[in-house]
């Protein structure tokens, strides 16, 4: 996916950090397929760009376009597509339902993307495979960041966006999903967009910015 982002100033974020940005109020293109790391402390605007990237928030001046199309334009219907079959989004807080199981919750997607592994192979490789009958409320937030990331990665999409997705993890489950998060985006032919606090992790990426 191709995106211009033409001086974009969110409203929820104060002007004074607005200008310390290199991304916000600034002309920035985002080519398809590439891999972008975005860092800040927070309250800088990391979920703010993802989720107006995402088509869930409208609060802010400038211009976001995406293939050509101004998103102002983009009705209801069309961000219920783009989110269906063209960007995935993991959430910071996660957002699984508590009472389901992590299994239950993997499955809660409207299409699956044939190309990425079975469901087991992925709970394998993120030592989740023993936690997926369990209730999420019976997890840990390590566990359910990879349950929610599971669920993520098996959306159909062309632009993954992932919101502090390491945030709970140590260094061996970090490497492990990194590993998955690549094999994936690289079978996709997709984009990356990351936002971390600070770490870098082991992902190569096109382009870095600080928020």
């Amino acid at each position: 996916m191709l995106i211009e982002l033409n001086h974009i100033i969110p409203s929820p974020i104060p002007r004074k950090l607005v200008d310390l940005s290199e991304l916000w109020n600034t002309q920035t293109l985002i080519k398809p397929n590439s891999s972008i790391l975005i860092s800040a402390k927070s309250g800088m605007g990391k979920s703010t760009l993802l989720h107006l990237l995402f088509g869930l928030r409208k609060d802010f001046l400038g211009s976001l376009t995406i293939n050509g199309k101004d998103s102002a334009e983009f009705t209801f219907e069309d961000w219920e597509m783009i989110r269906r079959g063209s960007i995935s989004l993991l959430f910071q807080d996660l957002r699984l339902f508590p009472n389901l199981s992590a299994s239950e919750n993997i499955n809660l997607i409207p299409q699956v993307n044939p190309s990425v592994p079975s469901v087991q192979e992925m709970a394998s490789r993120l030592g989740v495979i023993d936690f997926l009958s369990q209730s999420v409320s019976t997890l840990s937030h390590g566990q359910r960041q990879r349950v929610a990331l599971i669920r993520t990665l098996r959306k159909p999409f062309r632009l993954l966006l992932l919101d502090e997705p390491f945030s709970h993890l140590d260094s061996d489950n970090q490497s492990h999903a990194c590993s998955l998060i690549k094999e994936i985006i690289d079978n996709n032919k997709a984009g990356l967009i990351l936002s971390t606090l600070g770490l870098v992790p082991e992902i190569s990426f096109d382009q870095k910015y600080s928020l």
